[in-house]
Parts: C-alpha cells; sequence; structure tokens
C-alpha cells in the first residue's frame, strides 16, 4: 500500500467509536493515478445505517440544547486543526482523488473555511418578536435544529463537500448521519476525526463509508427519525432522493448537476478572458459541478482566443498530482476518461474541430490528454451533457440574444461566466441568464460566505453564506398575551 501522510481511521463511526462494518465487510480505496490501493475501509450495511441513526436521534435533543457557544468553540478547533495540518491533509486528498498538490492545498483553505464561517454563525442566529399588528399580544419566532440529517457527499471534492454540509447542520444543533463517497471517503474520514478531537459529542456526527449506498440510505429516508436529507450529486440520483423524500416530508437541498456557460464577448480582456476561462474549464481536472462546459465566444474575438487557449492548454502538465509542475492530475476511474473521449467523438462527428487532444493515455491510472474543441454545433452531446473531465468546447455567437439563448438552452441552471469589459454589459447578461450563480471576469466563484446553489435541475437550497444555516432550521412562531 501508498503510505499516507498521518494515520487515517477506516472503521464506520457510530455513536462516538469508530467499529467495523456488520460481517467484517471492506473496499479498497485506491490512488487514480496508478491503481494502488491506499487503504481498505469499512463498507456499511442497512443495518450499520440503523445503528447510525439511532445514535443520532439518541443525541438530537442534547446537541440542540447545547449552548451555540460550545457548537461554535467545536467548529473553530476543527478549522484551527485542519489548517495547521494542511499540507498533510492535502496529500491525503491528492493520493485520493488526483487532483494537483497546489490544488489540494487550496482546497483545505477552501473546506476549512466553512467550519470557521459557521462557527461564527452559531452564535448569531437570531429571530423576530413584535406586538401583532391588532395589539394585545406579543409575536416571537425563532428558528430551532430542524433534528437529525442525512448528508451524502461526492468524491470531487472530499473535503470541502462534506465540511460545507457538516459546518451548518452542527452549527444549528443538528445531529448528522455523512456517508462520503466511496472512491474518497480518506479525507472525509480524517476530517471528522478531527471533530472527534476537537471535543464533538458521542453520535452527533457519523460516519457510513459503504458500497451500496440505495441499501443503505433508504431505510434511513424511510424512518420518521430523519427530517432533512442533503445531497450534492448527480441530477438522476437526486431526482430519486427527492421522491423517497416526499413520503415522510423531508426538508431537502439538492445541489446537483451543472451545464455551465462561459460567455465572452467581443469587448472582452484576452489576458482576463484566458485567465477564467482555464480556472474554470481546468481547475480540480474539470471534475467540478461549476466547471464551464460550454463556451460560447463572439465572432470577433474567436480566432484570437482560440489561439491564445491553445498555447495554454499546450502548456498544461499531464501527470501524477504529487509531482511538482503536474497541472492536470488523473480523472477518478477508466470510465471517466471513456466519457470524455466519448464526447470528444461525438463533437468531432458532428463537425467540430479537435485543436488539441482529447486522447485516453496509456496508463496505468486514468489520465486524458486535455482537449480543445472548436465550431462545436448545438446538437452535440457535449453541448447538454456535463463534460467531468478537462475538454475545452467553444462555439462561436454573433449577438448577446443569441449569446443568452444558447446559454440557457439546458435543463441545468447552476453556475455561469461572463467575460467583457462593459459592466453595464454584464449585469445586463447575468440577469437574463437563468443560473443561480455568475461570475464576472473570473474563473472561480465559489466562497464559504457566499450562497452555493442552482436552479431548473441543478437543484433546490443553498449552502454556504449567512443562507447556509437556515437549511437545517425549521421556524416557531409563538403568540402570547402582553
Amino acid at each position: 500500500m501508498t503510505a499516507l501522510p498521518f494515520d487515517v481511521p477506516t472503521d464506520l463511526f457510530i455513536g462516538g467509536s469508530w467499529r467495523p462494518a456488520t460481517g467484517g465487510r471492506t473496499v479498497d480505496v485506491t490512488d487514480p493515478a496508478d491503481g494502488a490501493v491506499l487503504a481498505t475501509v469499512a463498507d456499511a450495511t442497512a443495518e450499520d445505517a440503523v445503528a447510525a441513526l439511532d445514535a443520532a436521534a439518541a443525541a438530537q435533543q442534547d446537541w440542540a440544547a447545547t449552548a451555540p457557544r460550545e457548537r461554535s468553540d467545536v467548529l473553530r478547533a476543527a478549522f484551527d486543526a485542519i489548517t495547521a495540518r494542511a499540507d498533510d491533509f492535502a496529500r491525503l486528498m491528492t493520493l485520493e482523488m488526483g487532483k494537483p498538490l497546489a490544488e489540494s492545498l487550496g482546497e483545505v483553505t477552501y473546506g476549512a473555511e466553512f467550519l470557521r464561517w459557521f462557527s461564527e454563525e452559531a452564535v448569531r442566529v437570531g429571530g423576530r418578536h413584535g406586538v401583532r399588528p391588532e395589539g394585545g399580544a406579543e409575536m416571537v419566532v425563532r428558528p430551532h435544529p430542524v433534528g437529525p440529517c442525512l448528508l451524502i457527499t461526492p468524491w470531487n471534492f472530499p473535503l470541502a463537500m462534506a465540511t460545507r454540509k457538516l459546518g451548518p447542520a452542527l452549527a444549528a444543533g443538528c445531529t448528522v448521519v455523512l456517508k462520503p463517497a466511496t472512491l474518497t471517503p480518506l479525507t472525509t474520514l480524517a476530517a471528522v476525526r478531527v471533530l472527534e478531537q476537537a471535543g464533538l459529542p458521542a453520535g452527533v456526527v457519523n460516519v457510513l463509508t459503504t458500497t451500496d449506498a440505495a441499501a443503505v440510505t433508504e431505510p434511513l429516508m424511510a424512518d420518521r427519525r430523519l427530517r432533512k436529507v442533503s445531497f450534492t450529486g448527480s441530477t438522476p440520483v437526486g431526482r430519486t432522493l427527492l421522491g423517497q423524500a416526499a413520503a415522510n416530508v423531508l426538508r431537502t437541498s439538492m445541489e446537483l448537476g451543472g451545464n455551465a456557460p462561459f460567455l465572452v464577448f467581443d469587448d472582452a480582456d484576452l489576458d482576463t478572458a484566458v485567465t477564467a476561462a482555464m480556472q474554470a474549464k481546468f481547475r480540480n481536472v474539470g471534475q467540478a459541478c461549476t466547471a464551464a462546459n460550454r463556451f460560447l465566444v463572439q465572432r470577433g474575438i474567436a480566432d484570437r482566443l482560440v489561439e491564445r487557449l491553445t498555447a495554454a492548454v499546450d502548456d498544461l502538465v499531464v501527470g501524477r498530482g504529487t509531482d511538482e509542475g503536474v497541472t492536470i492530475g488523473p480523472l477518478v476511474s477508466d470510465g471517466a476518461v471513456a466519457k470524455c473521449v466519448e464526447l470528444v467523438q461525438d463533437a468531432v462527428r458532428r463537425g467540430a474541430t479537435l485543436v488539441r487532444g482529447g486522447r485516453a493515455l496509456d496508463g496505468p491510472g486514468h489520465f486524458l490528454e486535455p482537449a480543445l474543441l472548436t465550431d462545436v454545433p448545438a446538437d452535440a452531446r457535449i453541448c447538454s451533457e456535463e463534460v467531468f473531465g478537462p475538454v475545452l468546447a467553444i462555439t462561436v455567437f454573433d449577438t448577446e440574444d443569441e449569446a443568452v439563448a444558447l446559454a440557457d438552452d439546458t435543463e441545468f441552471g447552476l453556475a455561469s461566466y461572463v467575460c467583457t469589459s462593459d459592466l453595464t454589459r454584464a449585469r445586463r447578461v447575468v440577469d437574463r441568464l437563468e443560473v443561480g450563480m455568475a461570475a464576472v471576469n473570473l474563473g472561480v466563484l465559489s466562497n464559504a460566505a457566499a450562497p452555493f446553489g442552482g436552479v431548473k435541475q441543478s437543484g433546490l437550497g443553498r449552502e454556504g453564506g449567512s443562507e447556509g444555516i437556515a437549511e437545517y432550521q425549521s421556524l416557531r412562531y409563538t403568540l402570547s398575551p402582553l
């Protein structure tokens, strides 16, 4: 096995104890750069899931009654501990997920920030009161924790996706059952150990790693003690969970698929546009729901932009994420590589020009040569399907109305990017885009202080910002005589 940077728990975490799965089931976690086994973790069953919810339900009342300052202190201590071990967490993340080490360090900063942000929000939960309009009685409105939550996180940001859900849930006073992705559970398990060491009471956070997500989540979704589910992942799975949530009318937060447009207008600054485009497309090896999927470029600037982007793509260095100078690590699996190759080939068959890359590289590992496509027709699959890989696809437009129509021609509505020197145009275009988030002349838009989420088939609810904690609260209104 490849040596890990520090001791990482590999058991389930239930009721404050690390323990093996029922029947001793296990699953290997491998390095996508070479297929080497990194660790063997517990593989939870439905029986383990019920035990985890038992623990969360038993701890709920005491955690909800815990002083906000105490909840805040636990989150802040965890932030400090993860930040102090940033290099170790980054290396662990790169080993199990593949992204370049510099980007993993960035995720440690970003992911830890949710713990700090919500440690501060925990003590600022408000409410309102006042005399009712007709007089004679006082109205009091107070938020309360919704109760035990099921948190389901994806593989592509193994720290940040966990902390973005754990932070607000714990700050609000909710207990949780956390199910990280089977492909990348180690960083999440390490973060939960940090929370344990920071003084989190037994049963407040419970962790299930499993290869059988449906068997583990279905009994939880059907249990009336569960009061909320928060999921980040594909739209089809999100739809399934929403259907299951209906039976018990669960609170839901769904951060689902994306198909982000990246609009570049003739008046855009080329240096700014290229920098933003490379960040929006190739960060995290293109494996992000906010990654730019469709580059819509106005005709007057298209040739110059393609020339600059071609040079930038040529400068990308493919290799193991832990190696110095690497900017494109492996994709998460051979299936992910095959999907990207298939989308590139489909676009070429429909008339696109393959300027660079798009070829699966010989193993070991799951590597793809970064690709640049031009003249991509609107009916190419790459225009409607989430790419999740290092493939930059360009379509040319002539007018602003055409650009907006192309951008909104999708069932998704998560992120968008606009490059222009005319800020009046930027505001006008952003107002017309059917998305939950937009970046102007920037290639990265996520921040712990901002509400993250989309519209249409990209999901429900928001994570982060002052809005994030409200997703884990219900309002109680009390009327009493004066």
